[in-house]
Parts: C-alpha cells; sequence; structure tokens
C-alpha cells in the first residue's frame, strides 16, 4: 500500500472513528431531551438546527446553487421519508422504551435492507444472510421480551413495534436511494428543507411550540447538530477517503458498548440482562453479514 493511501486510511479512521463517537452519545441524548419535550418537538427542533448547520456547509462548498436547481423531485418523497417519518418512528420509540433497547433494536437495520432487497432490487439472500438473520432477530426477542422467551407478551409491543419499523424505513429508504446522484450534503439539505416545513406544520396542528427550558433547548440542539448534523458529514468523509470501505464500516460496532455505558451513568439505565445477550446476538448477526461480504471486497481491492 502506498504512503498516500496509508496516509488517506488513516485519516478515514480518524473521521469513522470521531463519527462514531457522536453516534454512541445519541441514545443518550434522545432520552435526556424526551424528558423535556415530546417527540414531534424534538424532531422539529432537531431538523432546523441540522438544516441550517449542512446549509452553511453546502454554501461554502460552493454547491448552493446546484442544490436550488436541481434535485427537488428526489427530495420531495426523500425528505418526507428521512427526517420526517424515521426520525419521529425512532423517537417515538425511544419515548416508550429504554434507551438501551431502543438503541439495540435499531442496529438491525441492516439485515432488514438485506431482506427488503430480495423484492425491491431482485437480490438473493444466502445461506448465510439467512443464518445472520435468525441470530440477530433472535436477540431481538430476548429484547422485546426481555428475557422471558417464551412467553409471547412484549414488555412493550408499541415501543418495540416503533423501533422495528424504524428500522425497515431507514433500510427502505437507503434502499430506493440506490440510484440517487446527488452529492451527499445537497441530498441531506434539500430532504431538510422538505422535512421542516411539514413538521411545522404538524407542530403547529399538534402540542404547538413550548419552551422547556434551557437543558431541553441544549438537548434538542445537541441531537440536531451531532447525531443529524456533524456525524453525518464525518462518515461521508471516512466513507470517501478510505480505500475499503469495510475499514471503517467496521467501526460502527464499537458503538453500542459505549452507548450502554453512558446511558447507564448519564441517565441511570440499569443495564438489563437481557438487553446483553440480545445485543451479543444482534451484533454476531451483523458480523455474520459484514464477514460474508469480506472476502468479495478483498478480492476486488
Amino acid at each position: 500500500m502506498s504512503q498516500a493511501i496509508a496516509h488517506q486510511d488513516r485519516q478515514a479512521m480518524l473521521f469513522g472513528l470521531g463519527a462514531v463517537a457522536l453516534w454512541s452519545t445519541v441514545a443518550t441524548a434522545f432520552k435526556v431531551a424526551l424528558g423535556y419535550m415530546s417527540p414531534l418537538e424534538l424532531m422539529w427542533l432537531a431538523s432546523l438546527v441540522s438544516w441550517a448547520l449542512i446549509g452553511v456547509l453546502v454554501a461554502r462548498q460552493g454547491l448552493l446553487g446546484q442544490a436550488l436547481r436541481r434535485g427537488w423531485r428526489t427530495a420531495a418523497w426523500a425528505g418526507l421519508m428521512n427526517p420526517v417519518a424515521y426520525y419521529l418512528v425512532l423517537f417515538g420509540a425511544y419515548d416508550r422504551l429504554p434507551g438501551q433497547e431502543a438503541m439495540a433494536l435499531n442496529y438491525t437495520w441492516a439485515l432488514a435492507m438485506a431482506f427488503l432487497a430480495v423484492p425491491l432490487l431482485g437480490h438473493r439472500l444466502t445461506r448465510i444472510d439467512v443464518m445472520a438473520g435468525l441470530i440477530a432477530y433472535a436477540g431481538v426477542w430476548v429484547i422485546a421480551t426481555r428475557g422471558a422467551v417464551f412467553d409471547v407478551a412484549f414488555a412493550d409491543p408499541l415501543g418495540v413495534g416503533l423501533a422495528l419499523a424504524s428500522t425497515l424505513l431507514w433500510a427502505l429508504y437507503w434502499l430506493l436511494n440506490a440510484r440517487d446522484h446527488r452529492p451527499p450534503l445537497v441530498a441531506q439539505w434539500q430532504n431538510f428543507s422538505v422535512g421542516v416545513p411539514v413538521l411545522t406544520v404538524l407542530l403547529l396542528l399538534g402540542p404547538g411550540l413550548q419552551w422547556h427550558g434551557w437543558a431541553g433547548l441544549g438537548a434538542g440542539v445537541y441531537v440536531g447538530l451531532f447525531e443529524m448534523g456533524i456525524a453525518f458529514v464525518l462518515w461521508q468523509l471516512a466513507v470517501h477517503k478510505v480505500s475499503r470501505t469495510a475499514k471503517v464500516s467496521n467501526l460502527i460496532f464499537l458503538s453500542p458498548p459505549v452507548s450502554l455505558l453512558l446511558l447507564f451513568f448519564i441517565v441511570g439505565e440499569p443495564i438489563l440482562p437481557s438487553t446483553l445477550v440480545g445485543l451479543v446476538l444482534i451484533l454476531g448477526g451483523l458480523g455474520l453479514q459484514q464477514w460474508q461480504k469480506a472476502p468479495a471486497a478483498a478480492t476486488q481491492s
């Protein structure tokens, strides 16, 4: 490997680690923010902050003209899926479930994408895909039943349903965007440009805009800046700079243990044994799926 590629890979790993570090805080940030406001209020505030931040980045890169001229036909439906539908459903799950459970269940989106790609893109499932799915969704069952695996009564059926629905929305969003040729920053800003007015109308028709104190404002701004904004930018930089995507994609496995520790120390959530067992199964399924992709990626490189 040349020195230039090695240097780029080191930069990509730093960007990737930065993104994962920020994503590790979001389960805690969601729970803190939702302690002050409703999911819709948090969604509106965070989206507004993220829209402003990414708009500044788009302008600084000289992409504002392109963002204003074209791409809005795609943004019209993409913005309704992400941020509006995805984050409202995700925040609804975090509002009902312990943060550790919502976070762990949300990690199954990669497997949901593999299964949805079969009817939508004509992909075929391999034996490893099926095995990975069985392992990971066994973890979902452990978490949803809080360890009572032979009891079909979930602790919070609606919360579990919302968490799993968020994985389907996220996977579906990325599958439908497979042919989206907009630059990532432009796409993100246009999507938020569609989402913010929709969320504003929903907010005015629903709970209205209320003041929840400086702590509530700070928590909402943090979610917008870091979960939806800076972390996204860092991850995009990592993916574009690295010589092989698998090098940075595996970093995401560092996030769940850190998230659990932050939820324990900051929010005060006791770590449930069922969460640990379920999370190990989910990450094991994801790891198996990643291992399947690794030989092909190594051959290509």
